[in-house]
């Protein structure tokens, strides 16, 4: 079975395309292949009620997190236009494999 590559990587400024954090813009923190899902910083924040434990020095309460969104909700922001751009390939002369924004041709990266 081919293994998925993304057009999103680590570390990438992307925008939210879709729900309830669309327009917000913030970098990729995880990538999840197996779900088609990325974690994106301070976009899709959840709640979740945690348990102490006084042996680890971890206090309990309610912690605000980052959740999965879909990689399909999410587009990559082209640094020369700053604007959210699909990303295609191409090779340079020296044979390596580059990323480039659709809008202004620019190599992402």
């Amino acid at each position: 079975m081919k293994a998925k590559t993304f057009r999103v990587r680590k570390d990438d400024k992307v925008e939210v395309l879709a729900g309830k954090d669309k327009g917000k813009v913030g970098k990729i923190l995880k990538i999840d292949k197996k779900r088609d899902r990325v974690i994106v910083e301070k976009v899709n924040m959840v709640k979740r009620h945690t348990k102490g434990n006084p042996y680890s020095g971890q206090q309990g309460g309610i912690v605000e997190k980052e959740s999965f969104i879909h990689v399909s909700n999410v587009a990559v922001i082209c640094d020369a236009c700053t604007k959210a751009t699909r990303v295609g390939y191409r090779y340079t002369e020296d044979g390596n494999k580059v990323r480039f924004c659709k809008k202004c041709n620019e190599i992402i990266k």
